[in-house]
């Protein structure tokens, strides 16, 4: 089995069964049962409003989607969720979704298919982008909703009838890359609505693993262990350089290019190693290319061992920076900083010829990649 295969396959195992990634057993919650009440809500949505139980009083039937911005899982649910909420909202049907995950929860390597973590800040950019037509709350803070329903993964979904009495508990359908055969909590809705008994009350869920706080640990701990990955500065030659633009691999290559003269070039170091860490479990590797004379690189690696830069980082082994340029990028003009994002088969999708804005870049590689596990990337 290919390095490739083996990550993915590893990855969809830990999301699906909702493993947790830290030391330790995950937090142990109860799922709501069946019949019970709807507990309280009493929670801020991106529109800045706090919502609670009462704000749904006229609705026939609650649909409460617990999901989240960062899960692969949840991101391919996503227009399900929405098309569930404009497909009901006439039928006397209220939808809301609530974010469980503690943000600093999150380790890096978590969020390799998203350019956005479950921040509230984030998830009011998330909302924004996509258009949400219902609320979306944030329990990250104390996550006493989260604990109280026994949210177990994103997206879990759980329906209540006009008493707020909970029908069904469990996902949205059967499947996240494919053509559903089981639409769980449409048939449920339709079920409620129709008063009838539910004919499957409760579904396995299948997702991402809810971000419990007790999991910030284990975030901490992979940020040191991290930095403590060896920094090694290599010489590049014209060969190797023009190989490394002409990109003969399946992955994209992110190249920066700087100099420790430049400030604005250090001070980018610490997004650059978040970017890094978040993306290069997947088809994705990052490189530095410094453009100081040769001999200057002793200097230029302990800058990057200060910064933690533990990607391949190359220094040119002449100081003839017309050729350097020729080889990487000849529409390069020659300040730095200066960064490509360039795909398989040497097609540069970006050019950064300035500081990069992180926001923008985290959403080029995501975008470039693939947002869910169908993208395969």
């Amino acid at each position: 089995m290919s390095c490739r295969c083996f990550a993915l396959r590893l990855s969809l195992i830990t999301c699906y069964l909702g493993l947790a990634t830290s030391s330790g057993m995950a937090k142990d919650v109860e799922t709501l049962a069946i019949g019970a009440a709807a507990p309280e809500l009493n929670l801020p949505g991106v529109d800045n409003n706090t919502y609670r139980l009462a704000d749904f009083a006229g609705a026939k039937v609650l649909v409460v989607v617990f999901t989240c911005n960062h899960c692969p899982t949840a991101q391919a649910y996503e227009e399900r969720i929405i098309r569930l909420h404009a497909d009901y909202r006439d039928k006397g049907v209220a939808l809301v979704a609530v974010s469980p995950n503690d943000p600093l929860a999150v380790r890096l390597d978590e969020l390799g298919y998203t350019d956005l973590g479950d921040s509230f800040d984030d998830m009011k950019r998330h909302a924004e982008r996509r258009g949400f037509k219902f609320p979306y709350l944030y329990d990250g803070e104390t996550q006493r909703v989260s604990t109280a329903y026994g949210v177990l993964a994103t997206p879990h979904v759980y329906i209540f009838d006009r008493e707020r009495k909970l029908r069904y508990n469990g996902r949205i359908d059967d499947a996240e890359t494919a053509e559903p055969k089981s639409h769980d909590a449409r048939n449920a809705i339709d079920d409620v609505l129709a008063g009838r008994d539910v004919r499957v009350a409760k579904t396995r869920v299948f997702g991402c693993s809810t971000k419990w706080a007790d999991k910030r640990d284990s975030a901490r701990e992979s940020i040191e262990k991290w930095n403590a990955e060896p920094v090694a500065l290599k010489s590049i030659d014209e060969t190797a350089l023009r190989d490394l633009a002409e990109n003969k691999t399946e992955k994209y290559r992110l190249i920066n290019l700087w100099s420790t003269t430049c400030a604005p070039c250090v001070t980018e170091f610490p997004e650059f190693v978040t970017i890094n860490r978040m993306y290069r479990g997947r088809h994705f590797e990052m490189y530095t290319l410094s453009i100081d004379p040769p001999e200057r690189k002793d200097i230029a690696r302990k800058v990057l061992e200060k910064h933690h830069v533990s990607c391949t980082n190359y220094i040119f082994h002449t100081d003839d920076r017309d050729k350097l340029a020729e080889l990487i990028d000849p529409k390069w003009e020659g300040p730095v900083p200066y960064t490509l994002l360039i795909a398989p088969g040497g097609k540069i999708v970006h050019r950064w010829k300035d500081e990069i804005k992180p926001a923008d870049l985290k959403s080029e590689i995501s975008n470039a990649l693939g947002k869910t596990y169908a993208s395969k990337k």
